[in-house]
């Protein structure tokens, strides 16, 4: 991670604190879905069992087998009136 890089994820954790950072991540599942006029992108991470979850305007590249640092924050969402843990990402880079 080159330093500027770090600086920002410093900052961004020291302002936030429920934010949690995790460096070189390995990607096993990424699946987009078009919702109105979002994209919304799930992760599923090596040797976690919560789904990382983001949204952009525009289609992604596959991240499936990437290293990635991700910085995000837990989540609950409830559908049918069941409770899910997610993972809301605030920041994707390629390791």
């Amino acid at each position: 991670m080159a330093l500027s890089e770090h600086k920002v994820v410093a900052q961004l954790l020291a302002n936030n604190p429920q934010l949690v950072h995790s460096t070189d991540r390995k990607v096993i599942s990424h699946v987009q879905r078009e919702e109105d006029d979002w994209f919304v992108n799930t992760l599923m991470l090596a040797d976690c069992e919560v789904p990382f979850v983001y949204r952009r305007k525009k289609p992604y590249q596959s991240l499936r087998g990437a290293r990635i640092n991700v910085t995000y924050y837990p989540e609950t969402r409830c559908v049918a009136g069941i409770d899910f843990e997610q993972m809301k990402v605030v920041r994707l880079k390629r390791s």
